[in-house]
């Protein structure tokens, strides 16, 4: 017999009522979380990474785990990649984007005590070259995350009211320039996602979603992964923006790997980029 939907749900880490839970809102703090030595594993590595991009502001670093030049480039971006493509992450994954995936990007926001840097009200798919717009962000904390020290803010279900308007900020004080500037806007509806470290929030591409200064005297870190399901076209063609100084965002040439299943869309690039492994 087949295997139904209900069927893999059972046998997964997050229950039926998790799954219709995210997409209903567009964002889970699931039961699950990593395991204590998984943790630990990763808050060295985070560590090891801040020390070896000194000249990178550590609210945002892009794709560590993608080697880079320099000391440490190579042997932490292999221990980062270890953590995306772990498959205890993956079997999370598979419940809400299905078995086919994608891993085309991760980073690390690490908001020092104090001076952390505001991320703007956004929507993720407005400046990312992925058509049609589908991923889920696996975004796990590394710190214990509160509104203190500028934890996530969603607007729960905006994923469900197709794309809200933009505009290009000039201000220095954001981690990302494309700042939302729609007036659907509803902050009313804010939920803060606070955690302890080694929980993780799940969302959507299209939630509105941002965080606010860390002001605290204890750092906020973080560590997002982004997968898509391989019936997506990550479009090497697409111009996109959104960079600013703080988090430059370059799509063109980063390598994506397909993690699980097939590539159903037939048209992603799996060799650009891959210059090291």
């Amino acid at each position: 017999m087949a295997t139904t939907l209900s069927s893999a749900v059972r046998r997964g880490p997050l229950s039926a009522e998790e799954i219709a839970r995210y997409h209903d809102d567009g964002q889970l703090t699931p039961a699950w979380r990593l395991s204590d030595a998984l943790l630990v594993r990763m808050q060295a590595a985070l560590e090891r990474l801040v020390e070896a991009r000194p000249n990178v502001r550590p609210d945002f670093i892009a794709l560590p785990h993608v080697p880079w030049d320099g000391p440490g480039g190579v042997d932490i971006a292999r221990e980062f990649f270890e953590f995306v493509t772990h498959p205890d992450l993956l079997d999370l994954v598979e419940q809400v984007i299905g078995p086919d995936i994608v891993l085309w990007a991760s980073a690390v926001f690490c908001k020092p005590a104090g001076t952390g840097l505001e991320v703007p009200w956004h929507q993720d798919g407005q400046y990312w070259p992925i058509r049609p717009r589908a991923t889920v962000t696996a975004w796990i904390a590394l710190d214990d995350v509160g509104v203190d020290n500028g934890c996530m803010r969603v607007i729960p279900g905006s994923h469900r009211r197709g794309e809200f308007s933009h505009e290009v900020s000039d201000r220095e004080d954001l981690v990302l320039n494309n700042v939302l500037n729609d007036p659907r806007l509803d902050l009313a509806a804010l939920r803060n996602v606070e955690l302890e470290a080694g929980q993780l929030s799940l969302h959507h591409v299209d939630i509105v979603h941002g965080s606010l200064p860390n002001t605290s005297g204890r750092r906020r870190a973080g560590f997002a992964i982004r997968y898509m399901p391989a019936a997506a076209h990550y479009d090497r063609g697409i111009a996109m923006g959104g960079a600013s100084a703080t988090a430059p965002v370059e799509f063109k040439e980063r390598p994506i790997w397909l993690v699980r299943g097939v590539d159903r869309c037939g048209q992603n690039d799996f060799s650009v980029g891959h210059t090291h492994w």
